[in-house]
């Protein structure tokens, strides 16, 4: 009796399980609920930082969904969330910059507190729902900092083991050749 050979097609699209998702959808819900608090109706900042935080989440699963037939697709998506967060993390350094509002440095009291926070498992939007409904938008746009800061890292580490997994692994290419081999293999002529 022949042993099935396993398919091609690896498990995937487990996104909501990584805490990159998770931190980028913290970042789009305290986005969201920043514009609509701090930024006047008809300001294109509104749009430009709801966008760039929808893009960072929905590419992290965008990609995690299209990783099963192509690591290259997750990769560049992964890297395109990777870009709108830093882009969104653009508009609330402008945000404070441009008001005189301090920055909070990485090692401040506020700033290791929101880490200690963000690093706490199945982090969500719940965590840091009081201070962002009662919190002026200086508060709020440092807390978005701190959480688009752990996003980030999180998802430079991502990128770096999607393509330490790429070169060790190969993509769907090799894996439908290995698999039709497999099958030839077992075949009689």
């Amino acid at each position: 009796m022949h042993k099935k050979p396993e398919g091609f097609i690896p498990p995937h699209g487990n996104y909501r399980e990584l805490l990159s998702y998770q931190k980028a959808e913290v970042v789009y819900d305290i986005t969201y609920r920043f514009c609509e608090r701090f930024l006047k109706r008809g300001d294109r900042t509104i749009d430009q930082m709801i966008q760039a935080a929808r893009s960072g989440k929905q590419n992290i699963s965008e990609g995690s969904k299209a990783s099963g037939t192509s690591k290259e697709m997750e990769i560049k998506l992964t890297n395109v969330a990777r870009a709108s967060l830093e882009e969104l993390l653009n508009d609330y350094e402008d945000f404070l910059r441009v008001r005189d509002f301090s920055f909070w440095t990485k090692d401040s009291k506020e700033a290791r507190y929101v880490r200690r926070l963000g690093n706490k498992s199945q982090v969500t939007y719940e965590t840091f729902r009081v201070f962002v409904e009662t919190r002026p938008g200086e508060i709020i746009a440092n807390i978005a900092i701190c959480l688009i800061h752990q996003a980030n890292y999180l998802l430079d580490q991502q990128i770096r083991r999607l393509e330490q997994d790429f070169v060790k692994q190969g993509g769907l290419r090799e894996r439908m050749t290995k698999a039709r081999l497999a099958l030839r293999n077992q075949s009689p002529i």
